[in-house]
């Protein structure tokens, strides 16, 4: 492994809140960048969302530290007057400019690409939206649970027949459109070393949903005829579904057409494989519900590790439905760095997520604890150039804001 930090010497400011900008600094952070985190000194209402149901309990703010690692911290009221030189300064400085301000807002604070461009004609300005910069919604506001879930067509069908849409896992779409927004930034950045020139780069939270129900989507966009919401019991594919074994895991398999006659043996029943209702592919589709209830009782019938042996002889894909308490304690986690060392930010929280793409051969920048509101006013001010009487000014003027009014 080396350590050339393939982005050592990006500059990066990330001026967005919540969770899918954010994330989109950390990766590029983990692979060297250096980060600023700009927030109104109140502080990034994200950071309240460990409190917050139905966030899982704990005293630690992981919330916090997993969207905001390796970043420092500036703290900075943009609707203060005397915010505006700061602003200019940190674009000037940037190579990157990571926004998520609704529009009106930034229309108000001019923080628009025409604004800030004027500054910096090589800046990379990343923008995510609810549901894009055009059309009737493009000022309304979104979260993930709303844009990428909701008005996608995600949430309709990640549910069993007869239920209603569930909640889904909270910054589950969020933490996808940072990936997106990633990728638009360093599509840019290879353009600016072709070019010179800056661009404007956007993605939005729909769009992001609506790739990600891709396959769906783009079936109702030529009028393909769906099949009715999931029914466990009686699925359009028995060999595509979840079965619960003697010791009450579930287990959820994936069988190509090829595999059925080794899989009918490995579960004990080869002569499934010359039952008239199940002889071939289109014959197990229309008797799928009593396929269904037979594999049922074959899988109740014995305990996971059996299953494992069995599933992995037949050469069967398949995953064991596991919750997030069990998950952290798959070996395949560490051995591929998914799950590596936080460093300060606690006993309890010495672990986090690193982000999910690796270069072979380049290590990744350890990862350390999320900055405190405005931890590094004074650092990064006086490396934009402002003397110690001008952050005087700033601080009695309240642009940095006079107190800490939400934990750190």
């Amino acid at each position: 492994m080396t350590n050339d930090n393939i982005f050592s010497g990006l500059k990066v400011v990330d001026l967005a809140s919540f969770i899918a900008g954010p994330n989109a600094a950390v990766i590029l952070s983990d692979f060297g960048a250096d980060v600023i985190k700009v927030e109104p000194p109140t502080g990034d209402l994200w950071r309240l969302a460990s409190k917050l149901p139905p966030q899982p309990r704990s005293k630690e703010n992981f919330a916090w530290h997993l969207a905001n690692r390796n970043k420092r911290g500036l703290s900075l009221d943009l609707k203060s007057p005397h915010a505006a030189e700061v602003l200019e300064k940190l674009v000037k400085w940037a190579d990157v400019l990571i926004v998520n301000t609704p529009q009106p807002a930034r229309k108000r604070l001019k923080l628009l690409y025409e604004d800030v461009a004027k500054w910096n004609p090589r800046l990379i300005y990343a923008d995510i939206t609810g549901y894009g910069d055009n059309g009737p919604d493009a000022d309304q506001p979104g979260f993930d649970i709303t844009a990428y879930w909701a008005r996608s067509g995600l949430l309709s069908l990640t549910r069993d027949a007869g239920a209603p849409p569930t909640l889904p896992v909270p910054g589950s779409g969020d933490h996808a459109t940072a990936v997106g927004l990633y990728s638009a930034i360093v599509t840019a950045l290879y353009r600016r070393e072709i070019t010179g020139k800056g661009s404007a780069v956007t993605t939005s939270l729909l769009a992001e949903g609506i790739w990600a129900c891709g396959v769906s989507v783009q079936a109702a966009l030529c009028g393909a005829k769906f099949y009715p919401l999931h029914d466990r019991k009686s699925p359009p594919n028995a060999t595509m579904n979840v079965y619960q074994t003697s010791d009450a895991v579930w287990v959820m398999i994936v069988m190509t057409p090829d595999r059925w006659p080794a899989f009918a043996a490995g579960l004990g029943r080869p002569e499934l494989v010359a039952d008239p209702r199940f002889i071939d592919s289109p014959q197990r589709a229309a008797n799928a519900a009593q396929l269904t209830a037979i594999l049922d009782e074959v899988f109740s019938s014995q305990p996971m590790t059996h299953w494992h042996e069995t599933l992995n002889q037949a050469h069967v894909t398949y995953g064991v439905v596991r919750e997030p308490n069990q998950v952290v304690d798959d070996p395949q986690l560490r051995a591929n760095e998914i799950i590596v060392p936080l460093e300060g930010a606690g006993d309890r929280l010495n672990l986090t997520i690193s982000s999910p793409m690796q270069v072979h051969g380049v290590a990744k920048v350890a990862a350390r604890r999320a900055p405190e509101i405005g931890e590094h006013n004074d650092e990064v001010l006086t490396e934009l150039g402002f003397g110690e009487q001008d952050i005087l000014v700033l601080q009695s003027s309240g642009a940095l804001g006079a107190e800490k009014t939400v934990p750190a």
